[in-house]
């Protein structure tokens, strides 16, 4: 449920909707959500000083996501 909230709202927030993903990691220290956007979305997810990646973390905290990081992957892709 997390995951499909997480990405319903970062979907609102770039401008290609269709190549965000968002998956979940298990590790040792516990669960990652992983948030990948096209590369020209990222600094749009991540807001200015990091607000709006921290709005994100407090979002997914508030639905019952205590425990769980929410990372932003910089994926470079070469095309």
């Amino acid at each position: 449920m997390l995951e499909e909230a997480l990405e319903h709202l970062v979907k609102g927030i770039v401008d290609n909707p269709d190549e965000v993903q968002v998956e979940r990691r298990n590790l040792r220290r516990g669960s990652v959500l992983e948030v990948r956007v096209h590369p020209e979305d990222l600094g749009k997810v991540i807001g200015r000083n990091g607000r709006t990646a921290r709005s994100l973390r407090t979002v997914v905290g508030a639905l019952g996501g205590r425990g769980i990081r929410v990372d932003l992957v910089d994926v470079d892709e070469i095309r």
